[in-house]
């Protein structure tokens, strides 16, 4: 039984991972699909991603940004940073809405694995049981999880560090390529980006150099 009760207003960690480790994205596709469910499933609304695979197929030529723009949003939580991995997703999320996490997370996980398993000729399960959270308790734990899921690709090792899917594009100025996040509570406690890129810096090579550690002690057992 779940032990996180999910209170409007809260920051929570969400993550999750591929059955026994495997991966969950093989390719750009799988990444890109992800991601637009995180926006079109974040919604009271339902239907809206179908809507958008039944718009694409007809037009060709529409944008993603133009869609959204066609679609008042209501949506069930806030995005406030995210990291996808080859086996493994981490967000923060703010609950908006009663049982706004249970949900989004409900429907993003049913969907994906659906897309997923249809793709790849296989069925079952993708991810390792239900996904596993985390209460934010306080501003200094804020800060410091935002960097680990900012630069979680650097600090398990995969891509470098412009990965494209990681919402710390989204905070360089906005040159992420699907921005969905609510930067503010994040970026509003530092005088300049400059000031958070070093804090970033500083945190991800510490948690990076942490790891290492762990695997080295872990091997010489």
């Amino acid at each position: 039984m779940r032990k996180t009760i999910f209170a409007n207003k809260e920051y929570y960690h969400i993550y999750n991972r591929g059955v026994d480790g495997r991966k969950i994205f093989l390719d750009d596709s799988d990444y890109h699909r992800f991601l637009i469910s995180m926006i079109l499933l974040n919604d009271k609304k339902e239907g809206l991603l179908e809507q958008w695979r039944n718009l694409k197929k007809c037009n060709r030529n529409i944008s993603f940004l133009d869609f959204r723009r066609l679609n008042l949003r209501n949506p069930l939580v806030d995005f406030v940073a995210y990291c996808l991995n080859p086996n493994h997703y981490h967000f923060i999320l703010r609950q908006l809405e009663d049982g706004g996490i249970k949900k989004i997370m409900h429907k993003l996980g049913t969907a994906y694995t659906m897309y997923f398993n249809r793709k790849q000729k296989r069925s079952g399960a993708l991810f390792q049981g239900r996904f596993k959270s985390i209460n934010v308790d306080s501003n200094e734990y804020l800060l410091y999880l935002s960097a680990y899921v900012n630069k979680n690709n650097f600090i398990h090792g995969y891509g470098n560090q412009s990965w494209k899917y990681s919402s710390f594009g989204e905070y360089e100025n906005n040159r992420g390529r699907i921005n969905l996040c609510d930067c503010n509570p994040i970026l509003s406690q530092f005088r300049n980006l400059k000031d958070y890129e070093d804090f970033l810096k500083i945190n991800s090579e510490y948690l990076k150099k942490k790891k290492e550690d762990q695997k080295y002690l872990l091997e010489d057992l």
